[in-house]
This record gives structure tokens, sequence and C-alpha cells, in this order.
């Protein structure tokens, strides 16, 4: 095919791939849940992590959380502004009930005159071992690695930090990108994650790819990436699980849709990406499965185009199926004030979600930059 033809199929495979995905920006939000108040329907508790007057950073974002046999555990980066070398990763525990002043506990510094920003924190508990908290270091998401720490006090005090390594699939093993692994029956861990490549100044691809280990993160294993990144740019998948062994992933994309795919062997293969009916303003969300069998998933039902924009709600819908969703609670809604110190207006994103032992449902998400939200769920009111 020559040059100029091969051009023209491009020409033509981008008109039209940018023309499917603007119906997505069509998105209906008068039929969404009103903003739910803590004590109402199923939102049993709404909290700050830290007292946003006091807080200990200047920003802060990409919360975790975990259960722990002490109680709960939260993690987020913080610094001056995300990027900024001063960037750590910030932790709090719950002590009878209550969260305890945070403190930074792992950070970037290489050197005396090298330090680097931390980014996406994970906190993972396995069936057995120690309390496991990834996070990445690195200049950037395009050129960050995985580092692992570990608690044998539910998060009192932690190990001295290792780096994941390399794989030649992928390049810099990250661990779990944002969002939680799952551990599989034979024991081994099932991390969802992604790269940001950049090939050109304005060409940069977006893919799925999963870690296992199976000795708690001293050994690696890579499957995928499993889509090329051309008709879906997705990152930072969740995993759902379903009762006949299936598996789903959730994803962020850029192609304004919540994008998924399925697994039918374990997660060793993976169906092509494909659009759900949730939108997504290229937005990190997370998702759990419950132990009704029912899926959850915690999102901003918006586009970079709709009526209230990008991140500025913050939405729960729950699912049968992982096909059909209905939304269920809001969060978070645009309040049109800005933050006094002339913040971010009106972010709520990058949450974090899982169902405890008792069967509640804990989220936590980044509150204007400013704080950690943690908020509560009784799903049996879903």
């Amino acid at each position: 095919m020559k040059p100029t033809m091969i051009r023209l199929v491009f020409v033509i495979y981008f008109i039209l791939h940018s023309l499917t995905f603007s119906l997505f920006a069509l998105v209906d939000q008068s039929k969404l849940p009103s903003l739910t108040k803590a004590g109402e329907g199923a939102l049993v508790k709404s909290e700050q992590l830290f007292d946003i007057a006091n807080k200990p950073t200047k920003e802060c974002h990409a919360s975790t959380i975990v259960e722990t046999s002490s109680g709960l555990v939260a993690a987020w980066f913080a610094g001056t502004r995300e990027k900024d070398p001063d960037v750590g990763i910030w932790l709090s525990r719950q002590e009878n009930g209550e969260w305890i002043e945070p403190t930074e506990v792992v950070n970037g510094v290489q050197s005396m005159s090298l330090r680097y920003p931390c980014w996406n924190p994970v906190l993972f508990q396995p069936k057995e071992g120690p309390l496991m908290l990834f996070y990445k270091v690195g200049p950037n998401p395009r050129e960050w690695w995985g580092m692992l720490t570990t608690s044998e006090d539910d998060g009192k005090t932690w190990s001295w930090p290792t780096k994941l390594g390399d794989h030649w699939a992928v390049g810099h093993l990250l661990g779990p990108v944002k969002n939680k692994p799952i551990q599989l029956e034979d024991g081994s861990i099932l991390c969802p994650t992604s790269t940001e490549v950049e090939l050109t100044d304005d060409d940069t691809r977006w893919r799925v790819h999963f870690e296992v280990t199976r000795d708690l993160g001293k050994t690696w294993d890579v499957i995928g990436p499993i889509h090329d990144g051309i008709e879906f740019d997705a990152i930072q998948p969740s995993i759902l699980t379903y009762a006949n062994g299936d598996m789903q992933i959730l994803c962020r994309s850029m192609q304004q849709v919540v994008s998924q795919s399925w697994s039918s062997d374990g997660g060793r293969t993976w169906s092509n990406m494909a659009a759900t009916e949730l939108p997504n303003p290229s937005a990190g969300t997370d998702a759990v499965s419950l132990a009704d069998g029912r899926q959850l998933i915690v999102y901003n039902h918006t586009t970079r185009k709709t009526k209230i924009p990008s991140r500025q709600m913050l939405n729960v819908a729950i699912s049968d199926d992982g096909k059909s969703w209905e939304p269920v609670v809001t969060l978070e809604l645009e309040s049109n004030s800005r933050p006094a110190d002339g913040g971010h207006w009106g972010e709520y994103s990058y949450p974090a979600m899982i169902q405890a032992s008792v069967g509640l449902v804990h989220i936590t998400y980044t509150y204007n930059r400013e704080g950690v939200k943690h908020v509560v769920l009784d799903p049996k009111k879903l």
C-alpha cells in the first residue's frame, strides 16, 4: 500500500473513531440520585481522614484503603503538588474507630542530592503474610518504577523498601498501578496494572497488563499487555470476579467511557477492550465484587463535555452482571466554591473501595486535593 493511501486509511479511521466516541459525551445526568447525606439511604458515614484546616501537606491525592486485623489503614501521596520532589507516601490507621494523625512512611530520596516524587500507593493484605504497601517512584508516570514495603504489625512500622525489578514485556515492574490486587485460590496475587508509553511528542499509548507474584513480591510474571492502546487508551484497571469463575476489569480511558475486558480462564487471557455504558472523564475509578454477588463501582459520572464536567461529581453504581449499571449514590457534587487558598476547584477523584469483613463498604477519595475523604456504605440498602 502506498504511503498516501496508508495516511488516508489512518485519517478515515481517526474520524470514525472520534465520531463513535463523541456519542458518549451525550451523558444524561438528570436521572442521577441527588447528593446523598450521611445517615440517608445507604450512606452510613462521611468524614475527612484529617482536619483540612490543619492539613499536614499542601496537597494530597490517590488514596488507598485496606482492612487489617487491627482495623482500617489508608495511604495516599502528598506534598507540595503532584510531581514535586517532596511528594511522599502518607498513612493513617484507625485506632478505636478513629483515624490517627497521618505520617509520611516512605519517600523518593535517592541520594543526598536527588529526590523523586512518589505516586499511587496501593495497600493489600494477603491471606497469609505481612501487610503490603506498593507505590511508585520517578519523575513521571512514563519513567516511574514500582516499590514495595511491608508491615508485620498492621501498618505501625514498615520494612526497608525494595524495588520490584524489571520485566522484558513491560520494562519497570509497577505492581498494582492504582487499584487493589486480588488473591487467587492458589495463593498467587494478581495485580491489575498499566503503562503510559510516550512514542512521540503527540502519541502516548495507554495499555493494561497484569503482574503476578506467588511469593509476596519477590518474583514476578507478566500477563499482557492485553491491548494495543490504539482503539482504547486504557489504564488503572480494577478486577471484578464472578461465581462462574469469570473476571472483568473496568478501566479509566481517554475515550470518555469506562472500558472493560473479560477473562474466562483465571486471568490468563482477556477479551478485546470494549466500552461499558458508564462515562469517564479520563479519571480513576475503583470497583469491588460484593459478597452477595453484585458488583459495585465508584466513578465520576461525567465526561469533560457534560454539564457537570470532569471530576466535579463522584458517584456509585451497582450491577448484577457487570454489563448493566444503575447509579445509586451521589457522593459529591460541585458546590461552585473554590478552596480558600486557590487550590483545585471541585475535584472529587481517584477513589479506592473495599468491602470489610462485617459487610460494610469503605471508600476513600481525593477531596479538592486538600483532604482524603472516607465514606461508609451499607450495601444491603443499595
